[in-house]
């Protein structure tokens, strides 16, 4: 029997790409890992987060949202709210096992939706999310228009799509209270992308076990030199959670 899969597919029947990381035990625990907006799942920190979760015997899988990189779909389909759905898909495809999940910058947000209202997610980690979805449209790209390229990258096209799913939502933040599994927040206060304040706003809203890692001077990407550091916070907190959570279940 497959540890995972050999395809997972979302509603639309669009393949996910991804990359499965073996833990110490087959059907063990696994952590989704999530990207953010115009992202993938072979960024070099994200590598570095499954290498260092499969390394302590936590499966790890390195997810592309579907219109990203090797997923099938459309980049210009891409929202907050099908990347919600995407992730779900991945629970269900892994069939009953012990989930976390990790999500960076957008997939943050993902992760808090995605949590607060399914309960097979067991453990939730935020690295430097999104929160303030409209904030950050109007921050980010309000001088841009549909059909303009997102932060420069080719084939990242604006949509409108994404922009009325961003605004729509607005915050995730009426949902912080609503998660009601482990949380750990990491985010440094050199970020310049997402500000550390957004963190702060989720964690200040939070009723479930909370920390909070901050890394000093650290960008939206764990630099310079702070990626071990965010490794090893989650890599502590997901043996602490769902490892645990895998045990009490046997």
């Amino acid at each position: 029997m497959r540890d995972v899969p050999d395809v997972i597919r979302n509603a639309a029947g669009e393949r996910l790409d991804f990359t499965y990381h073996p833990g110490a035990e087959p059907g063990g625990p696994v952590v989704v890992i999530g990207h953010g907006v115009t992202g993938h799942k072979d960024r070099p920190f994200l590598i570095a987060l499954a290498e260092g979760l499969a390394a302590a015997g936590v499966a790890a899988l390195r997810l592309s949202f579907s219109g990203n990189a090797g997923s099938e779909g459309r980049f210009v389909d891409a929202t907050i709210s099908k990347e919600v759905a995407d992730l779900g898909a991945v629970v269900d495809a892994l069939d009953g096992r012990v989930v976390g999940y990790a999500g960076h910058s957008m997939g943050g947000a993902v992760g808090v939706l995605r949590a607060s209202r399914d309960v097979r997610i067991r453990a939730l980690v935020s690295l430097a999310a999104m929160v303030h979805t409209r904030a950050f449209v109007t921050r980010t790209f309000g001088d841009l228009a549909p059909g303009d390229l997102m932060l420069g990258k080719p084939g990242c096209v604006l949509s409108q799509r994404y922009l009325d799913d961003l605004r729509a939502i607005d915050s995730v933040v009426p949902h912080a209270d609503e998660v009601n599994v482990p949380w750990l927040f990491v985010h440094g206060t050199g970020d310049t992308l997402v500000p550390f304040g957004d963190t702060q706003d989720a964690y200040a809203r939070a009723r479930a076990p909370k920390e909070l890692v901050v890394l000093e001077g650290a960008d939206h990407w764990f630099q310079p030199g702070q990626t071990d550091r965010m490794v090893d916070a989650v890599v502590r907190f997901c043996n602490a959670h769902l490892v645990r959570d895998s045990g009490r279940a046997r």
